[in-house]
């Protein structure tokens, strides 16, 4: 007799050949998912609490919970997929709100199937925070082929810098820099070979790579601005919204949050319902690490990115080189690309799917050899 420990229970129940069905019950009982729940009023705490034990799960609740002490309290309920079924079910029946928060957990078990993805960037910028992404028109050209004979699925071209402490340039000095490069990837029909990504907050620069054949807007003020709407109504293009507290030049200087995921929730929320009226239904959500966090905001949204998977769409990280490296170990932006791997392939754990960074060819690498072992 000989026991092994797993890992990952699907894949070996597959390989058992078990009925089709047993396997989809079995399947619901492999992971534990937890939620800490904040602000539940006291009665629905208790309910829950009893209605979890009985389903084979829990609700950890403080001990003076039993006694109402306070209004309102926060817990970390822990169930299966299998009895969160049956969980779900009884709350539906349930006064003092515990109706609604059935509805919102239910969401959180959402099962997506995006494919995963590496972004290649390349930065027509002097002044972008990593030296050696800073390109001319030259060695974006040779940078660009070099990326489509690596592999990468998406090219992310931004013509303007958003390191933290930049300031907004205008929109005329942004085309200038990104025209070039549109018109060589035109006249190279590079567009049939890759996917093409804009960088920009311009609405402007939106429209021109649009109009060119670009497929995704990735605006680091996650269309906030009413005129970067209507820059890409009509098209069918992937908009990626990404979170950032304040502006580039003054981001980093204290971020704080009430509740981190709440706060990022919220704008997610509002700027999706914009979208979607502007009629554009295909987004990719950014948490936006390191613009407007701390060291401890980022590793929190990293270790728990599947709790943005309620939302439905892929999610995009990008920490690549970033100084949140510097902060674990000291390092200089040159000496990041082992962080910057470790950083991805956690995110990659956690419900990644696309991962935007500088040094593409290491990053595929480790893509598909994560995939092998997963």
């Amino acid at each position: 007799m000989f026991v092994k420990r797993l890992k990952n229970c699907k894949k070996e129940l597959k390989k058992l050949h078990c009925d089709g069905i047993g396997y989809e019950i079995l399947s619901l009982k492999d992971e534990i998912f937890s939620f800490y729940l904040y602000g539940i009023k006291a009665p629905a705490a208790n309910i829950l609490k009893q209605e979890a034990l009985a389903c084979g799960g829990d609700f950890a609740l403080p001990k003076d919970a039993i006694v109402y002490a306070k209004e309102f309290y926060d817990g970390i309920l822990m169930i299966t997929k299998s009895q969160a079924k049956v969980l779900l079910k009884k709350l539906q029946i349930q006064p003092f709100g515990l109706k609604n928060l059935a509805l919102v957990i239910k969401k959180h078990f959402k099962e997506l199937e995006y494919p995963f993805g590496i972004m290649g960037v390349i930065n027509v910028t002097p002044d972008s925070f990593y030296e050696y992404s800073r390109q001319n028109l030259q060695s974006a050209r040779k940078r660009i082929l070099e990326m489509i004979e690596e592999g990468v699925d998406i090219i992310d071209i931004g013509g303007a810098s958003t390191r933290p402490g930049s300031a907004w340039i205008n929109a005329e000095e942004e085309r200038s820099r990104i025209k070039p490069i549109v018109e060589f990837i035109v006249a190279e029909n590079l567009i049939n070979k890759v996917k093409f990504s804009i960088d920009t907050y311009t609405p402007e620069v939106a429209r021109l790579c649009l109009e060119n054949g670009f497929c995704v807007v990735n605006d680091i003020t996650g269309f906030t601005n009413p005129k970067m709407l209507e820059a890409v109504r009509g098209y069918e293009c992937e908009c990626v919204i990404m979170h950032m507290q304040g502006n580039p030049k003054e981001m980093q200087y204290n971020p704080q949050y009430e509740n981190l995921f709440l706060e990022i929730d919220s704008f997610f929320m509002r700027q999706i319902e914009k979208l979607y009226k502007n009629g554009n239904t295909h987004i990719i959500l950014d948490v936006g690490i390191g613009f407007g966090k701390t060291l401890e905001h980022n590793c929190e949204l990293i270790k728990h990115l599947k709790h943005f998977f309620h939302f439905g769409y892929p999610l995009l990280v990008g920490a690549s080189r970033k100084s949140m490296i510097d902060k674990i170990i000291p390092s200089n932006v040159n000496e990041r690309l082992a962080g910057t791997l470790a950083i991805h392939l956690e995110a990659l754990n956690n419900g990644a799917n696309i991962i935007r960074c500088h040094d593409t060819k290491e990053h595929i690498q480790a893509l598909r050899v994560w995939q092998e072992l997963h």
